[in-house]
């Protein structure tokens, strides 16, 4: 649920998409475009912030300990050399096992581009979630903040968070209430670093991260409507955003070729006048 304090916006083209991704970004005192958000985006604007793992397994969020352990035992070959439970789960995330992870990424334009690579959700409205990821970490415990303070950053690296201990059962030792943070996983797969990708997660499973107290008004919600999905996933194509660049391999390159041949203008583009 988005609650009555949730900021959205509607946009209704391409061009009116970058505006909005880029207003508020000036930094005058570096005299450059910086900003402190991260998105994530969605083909579903109906969806909640649900983690796969509440979707999987909602009998029993304790069994994702149990999968995580899978994931190591039966990827052995290709874990080898990850020795961080963190990176471990970013992995399983990237990979799609279900886990309390959400998938994050820096640019807005990646985020675009996971609202609108389901064709078979151009009947429903997407949308980019925006997080203020400064705000949110004030509600961290007060020892998590001094230490991302401490390194000058806003999102948890993996020598950060492995310092902190070896599993999530540590992060309740800060506070027993819950809480969401961000972190940045190791690059040691391309789709990671092609995403820009980073997570969130929140202490306890069971709660979204825009369920904990305080949280709602650092989102803001971007819909896209199901009217210029095509638009705006052509143009996203034409600036090398496509499958064939988030998911490095044959298997990405055969869902772009598949999607651009497929036959979608006369059905989702047939009102559409370029102005």
């Amino acid at each position: 649920m988005t609650g009555a304090s949730m900021k959205e916006k509607t946009v209704h083209s391409f061009i009116e998409l970058q505006n909005e991704i880029f207003s508020d970004t000036w930094n005058g005192q570096l005299m450059r475009y910086r900003d402190n958000r991260v998105y994530r985006g969605m083909g579903n604007a109906a969806w909640t912030m649900e983690p796969a793992l509440n979707r999987a397994c909602p009998h029993d969020l304790g069994l994702e300990q149990h999968m995580l352990r899978s994931f190591r035992k039966y990827g052995y070959a290709d874990l080898q050399g990850v020795s961080s439970f963190w990176q471990t789960a970013a992995l399983a995330q990237q990979f799609g096992l279900p886990t309390r992870l959400l998938d994050w990424t820096y640019s807005p334009l990646v985020a675009a581009h996971f609202a609108t690579e389901d064709i078979g959700l151009y009947n429903k409205d997407g949308v980019i979630w925006c997080a203020d990821v400064d705000s949110i970490n004030q509600h961290l415990p007060s020892a998590l903040l001094d230490r991302l303070k401490a390194r000058q950053t806003s999102i948890f690296t993996m020598d950060m968070l492995d310092k902190l201990g070896s599993d999530y059962s540590v992060l309740t030792e800060f506070s027993e209430a819950p809480y969401a943070f961000f972190f940045e996983p190791a690059s040691t797969v391309n789709r990671i670093a092609n995403q820009y990708a980073l997570f969130s997660l929140t202490t306890d499973p069971a709660v979204a991260i825009t369920a904990l107290p305080g949280l709602k008004d650092c989102f803001t919600r971007i819909i896209i409507p199901k009217e210029i999905k095509l638009e705006i996933r052509d143009k996203l194509d034409y600036i090398n955003i496509s499958e064939r660049m988030i998911y490095p391999g044959l298997d990405g390159i055969a869902k772009w070729i598949t999607r651009r041949y497929a036959n979608l203008g006369p059905k989702y583009n047939k009102n559409h006048t370029e102005e």
